[in-house]
Parts: C-alpha cells; sequence; structure tokens
C-alpha cells in the first residue's frame, strides 16, 4: 500500500476485551482518517479474522480473555500469512521481562498507557511506512551490499531480513549470537553488521569490541539494534565502537536511515 497523511487505506483489526476502550480507540482512528476497522474480543477470534481477511496493521492489548498480546503476536510470526502484519501493543505494563517478547518480536510500536491521539497516531505511521515500499532509497548502490545480522530471536531476524529485502538487500547472512557471527567473519567479507545486545555466548557489545580490535574487518559499519535501557550498559557499547544504536520496537524509517548513515560514514 502506498502512505497516505489521511491513513484513509489501512484496515485495521483492534484487539480488545474492553467496550469501552475499543470505543476510545476505534474514535481515535476514525479521527486519524482511517475507514476500515473491526474490533477483536480475544486472540483466538483475531487469529480467525485474520486468517480469513485482509489487515494491514493489529493494535491489540496486553491482556485478553484466551491469551497475553505476546502471545498473540508470536503466534502471528509463527505464521507465514501474518508474520509481516505490523503489530502495535497498547499497554501500562512496565516491566521489561513481560514486554521483551514483543521487542523481540518484530512489533512496530509499544504505545503506553495513558495515551493521547498523537501517540496513536505516530504509531500508525510507524506501521504504514512499515508497508510502504521505500520510495527515497537508490536501490542500484545498495543492492549489492552484504549484511551480517546477529540475533537470537528467530523472529527479530526475520523482520529484519524482510526490511533489508524490500531495500533490495539479498545477500544476507545470519548468526544467533556474536561468537557464530566471529565464525562467520573470519572468512565471509560483510558491509555491514546489525547486531542485538543481550545475546547468549556472546552479546552485542564484546561482539563490537572483537571487530574493532581483532577482526580483519575491523572498519565494518556495525549498528545495534537494542532493547536493552540500561544506559551504562549502553555507554559501553559507544565506548566499544559501535557506528549507531536503534531501538526496539523500531520504526521502519528509522532503520533505513541509521543504515544508510552507517554506511555513508
Amino acid at each position: 500500500m502506498a502512505l497516505t497523511t489521511s491513513l484513509a487505506d489501512l484496515s485495521v483489526l483492534l484487539v480488545e476485551p474492553s467496550h469501552m476502550q475499543a470505543t476510545v480507540v476505534g474514535r481515535m482512528l476514525e479521527n486519524q482518517g482511517v475507514r476500515k476497522t473491526q474490533v477483536a474480543e480475544t486472540a483466538a477470534q483475531a487469529l480467525a479474522l485474520l486468517g480469513s481477511g485482509e489487515w494491514d496493521v493489529v493494535i491489540s492489548s496486553l491482556y485478553l480473555p484466551d491469551m497475553a498480546g505476546t502471545e498473540l503476536v508470536a503466534a502471528m510470526r509463527e505464521d507465514a500469512g501474518l508474520e509481516t502484519i505490523p503489530f502495535i501493543l497498547i499497554s501500562s505494563e512496565t516491566r521489561p521481562q513481560v514486554l521483551e517478547p514483543v521487542r523481540q518480536s518484530g512489533a512496530c510500536s509499544i504505545v503506553a498507557k495513558p495515551f493521547t491521539e498523537q501517540q496513536l497516531s505516530r504509531a500508525l505511521y510507524a506501521a504504514a511506512d512499515y508497508l510502504s515500499p521505500p520510495g527515497d532509497v537508490d536501490v542500484s548502490e545498495i543492492e549489492n551490499l552484504r549484511v551480517l545480522v546477529v540475533d537470537d530471536s528467530l523472529a527479530s531476524r526475520r523482520h529484519l531480513r524482510r526490511l533489508l529485502e524490500e531495500l533490495g538487500i539479498e545477500r544476507i547472512t545470519e548468526a544467533v549470537n556474536g561468537k557464530e557471527a566471529v565464525a562467520a567473519l573470519q572468512d565471509t567479507m560483510v558491509d555491514l553488521v546489525i547486531t542485538d545486545y543481550n545475546m547468549p555466548e556472546m552479546d552485542g557489545r564484546e561482539l563490537t569490541e572483537y571487530i574493532r580490535t581483532q577482526s580483519w574487518q575491523a572498519g565494518v559499519p556495525v549498528l545495534m539494534v537494542t532493547s536493552e535501557q540500561n544506559m551504562g550498559r549502553l555507554a559501553a557499547v559507544e565506548r566499544a565502537g559501535v557506528s549507531a544504536i536503534c531501538d526496539k520496537p523500531f520504526e521502519a524509517g528509522s532503520i533505513r536511515r541509521l543504515i544508510s548513515d552507517a554506511l555513508l560514514r
């Protein structure tokens, strides 16, 4: 679909058991110009609707009668027909261990309660941007790039791969942690490394330090995409020599710009 300022082309499935909350969000969507919205009260209803209709975006509450919103997005990412649908979580939950599955799933946005119409609008535009093919990228300049994606989350790797492929990048190598990435870097030339922070065996900071001090590809740009919130740890990553840091969940437009900036350095 093409990005429109009115968001009129978006079809939104709202998963919300509370009639009052569904009414409030529905009114906000109408005010933003969204013409097609349907409400599902449970995750099972949502999955049934997703399997039988064309939906561009899913907006879901965290707590549902039959499963959590984190489980709903996980089920969507396991279904080849649903894995590319942008997912927006609405929740008052702040505990990292609860939100982490959503961050790792490739969700577009997490909208914290209480929220304004402007905050919901930004999440919708992020979803629309993800659905829109990039119009300002010179594919001829980057289609031969070799990218190493390092993340222990399969869902995150799939999400990043989709974004890279949309940019025309097809030469993508995947690694599940820093240790596996080090092995790949020993005999595979890459133009860009995109890595998570928290991983087993060797984390993103250790991988960045290895690249900068021991790898024969010491100058390769390293983009870190992470849900890490500890400022001390992030400062250590910057000192290790990372080229840029992007928060999870991330907007498609942001990751495209960061990739372009990192490659131009």
